[in-house]
């Protein structure tokens, strides 16, 4: 942590986005919108 202070937050955000964005498109698939 001491080597990266922003390198893990962003990859952080990152992944959670990848994540919503999968499980919007999977509620957008089903019908759900």
């Amino acid at each position: 942590m001491a080597g990266t202070p922003d390198g893990a937050p962003v990859a952080l955000v990152v992944g959670a986005g990848d994540y919503i964005g999968a499980a919007i498109a999977k509620r957008f698939a089903a019908g759900g919108f």
